[in-house]
């Protein structure tokens, strides 16, 4: 497997790993029909906006890494209560 798609995989470098398979797998499901999967394509969208935001407010406060671990996250998405996308 190529290192780009290692780290693709890697939960704790993609925080929206979940996302991007559920709008993989609509794909595949649907025949490649966009139409049909735009829920899981908004969905991964507001995903990253989140975590870039994160990681964003992380950076300019000091906070190393930058992204939060699969752990931290969870404890993030814990604390908030539901999913903020």
């Amino acid at each position: 497997m190529p290192l780009v798609t290692k780290r693709l995989r890697d939960p704790d470098i993609n925080p929206c790993l979940l996302e991007s398979d559920a709008s993989t797998r609509c794909m595949n499901e649907n025949n490649y029909d966009k139409e049909r999967c735009s829920s899981y394509f908004l969905r991964y969208k507001n995903c990253r906006k989140f975590w870039n935001s994160v990681m964003i407010h992380r950076r300019q406060n000091g906070v190393k890494p930058p992204m939060p671990t699969a752990a931290e996250r969870d404890e993030i998405l814990g604390s908030m209560g539901k999913m903020p996308y």
